[in-house]
């Protein structure tokens, strides 16, 4: 029986996390997986991990010059990259100074959670030097190497996959029980408390109308908890202010997102990705405009999607559908829906042709081919980020001082102590900013809520 690989997962929040571990389950079916959390300001609660409900053979809470030293150490098979740009070139140049020349290492993986509607070269380059830079549909691979090829960087790593989460069962109808609305807020879309009373508003409004179906609000944290995007405004707070309370069939609600959906009737949502995994399960989806259609509010990813609707029309009784040919572009195959046959085992497509079809029918296959082909390597080559000390001089070194890295990619001298006497003091001092954040929003002090959540970033 061939030994199981070993794999490591490092994520900085939450959905990090979930896109993290779900990927690597993706990419390598028979694995040991080891879970590491970056030390900062989102890194998740024992809650919110166990609401993701993606679990390891072991987690721990560390720092990046403390990764770099598991990775070299443990010789794991592959890592993902869970995390933000930044974090993410800070530990390729790590990985490029603890392997100058071609080695056994891991193979590094990277990419994007979910929907990509901002800092899109930002974040690209500095997630290139990955073996592996994953997108989550046609439409984003070639937006990716775009990007790489207009600025001469090798673009062979851009790999077409799938969100990793999107599955569950095909839609059913309600039938007999309560046809059942969720609103599946983010923390910072939108962020102006104005704009999010409203869409509350306009939740329990339809609630009223429809005294029939079940609204529920799907929220992301609770008050004093950090996600990947910071919520200032959160919606727990707003529903004690709506006049006359909550009407009986209007209710917030924590849980995992794929266990919501298994009784949702319409998603509704600003532009979260939420939205794709309703529509990869084929239930009517609705991506609001009631606020326009803005970068900002992220909601512009939708265009031709036959999702983008308003409160009013939900309200007249519109459940849209989801166009068959935008689904296909943006990796949303609908649950059920058979694709060609062909090799999607972990050694993946022998050729062009079949690797087409296999992408079809799983869109992981590709992708598996290549890290199986990279593991077979006696010895790969060391990690070559775009961004250098020749490319980007007054940018690289900020970004890996940042992570107690210095210009080369090696720890700063000291860092690790310093690091380890910080990192008590820190985890103490959230605990107790947590508690007094969440004290304060139960106090209705609105405005130092999001001072004192402030401070946990320091």
């Amino acid at each position: 029986m061939p030994e199981r690989k070993r794999v490591a997962v490092l994520a900085d929040s939450d959905t990090r996390w979930k896109w993290g571990a779900s990927t690597a389950r993706r990419l390598v079916p028979d694995h040991q997986l080891a879970g590491y959390l970056l030390r900062g300001r989102a890194t998740p609660t024992a809650r919110q991990l166990g609401e993701v409900g993606v679990r390891a053979d072991r987690l721990a809470e560390v720092t990046c010059a403390e990764f770099l030293a598991e990775i070299e150490r443990e010789r794991y098979d592959v890592v993902v990259l869970a995390l933000v740009g930044g974090a993410v070139q800070a530990v390729l140049h790590g990985a490029r100074a603890l392997w100058p020349a071609p080695a056994r290492r891991p193979v590094l993986v990277t990419g994007y959670v979910g929907v990509v509607y901002e800092k899109l070269a930002d974040g690209l380059l500095l997630r290139h030097g990955a073996d592996l830079v994953l997108a989550n549909s046609r439409h984003d691979a070639e937006r990716f190497r775009a990007v790489y090829e207009g600025v001469g960087a090798d673009s062979g790593a851009v790999t077409e996959t799938a969100l990793p989460f999107l599955g569950g069962a095909p839609y059913e109808p309600a039938g007999s029980r309560s046809h059942t609305v969720v609103f599946a807020v983010q923390p910072s879309v939108p962020d102006h408390r104005a704009d999010r009373a409203y869409l509350l508003e306009r939740a329990v409004r339809h609630a009223r109308k429809h005294p029939d179906r079940e609204v529920l609000i799907k929220l992301r944290s609770k008050p004093g908890e950090h996600t990947t995007h910071l919520e200032e405004q959160p919606y727990q707070r707003l529903a004690e202010r709506v006049p006359g309370g909550l009407p009986a069939n209007c209710r917030l609600v924590y849980g995992n997102m794929s266990e919501v959906l298994d009784g949702t009737d319409l998603l509704v949502t600003v532009s979260s990705t939420a939205a794709l995994e309703s529509l990869h399960r084929s239930i009517p989806t609705a991506v609001l405009t009631d606020l326009g259609i803005r970068e900002a509010l992220g909601n512009h990813h939708f265009l031709g999607s036959g999702c983008l609707a308003s409160w009013d029309q939900l309200d007249s009784g519109l459940l849209p559908e989801g166009d068959p040919v935008w689904l296909a572009a943006h990796g949303v195959r609908p649950a059920g829906t058979p694709g060609p046959t062909g090799p999607t085992g972990p050694t993946g497509p022998t050729d062009e042709a079949a690797a087409g079809a296999a992408a079809e029918s799983d869109a992981y296959a590709v992708a598996r081919a290549k890290v199986a082909g990279l593991l077979a390597a006696a010895r790969l080559p060391s990690p070559a980020p775009h961004y250098t000390l020749t490319t980007a001089p007054g940018y690289l070194p900020g970004i890996l001082a940042r992570h107690r890295l210095a210009p080369d990619g090696t720890p700063l001298p000291g860092a690790a102590r310093q690091e380890a006497g910080e990192s008590r003091l820190r985890r103490r001092l959230r605990a107790h900013l947590r508690e007094a954040a969440r004290g304060a929003y139960r106090h209705g002090v609105q405005r130092v809520a999001p001072v004192i959540r402030r401070l946990g970033e320091l």
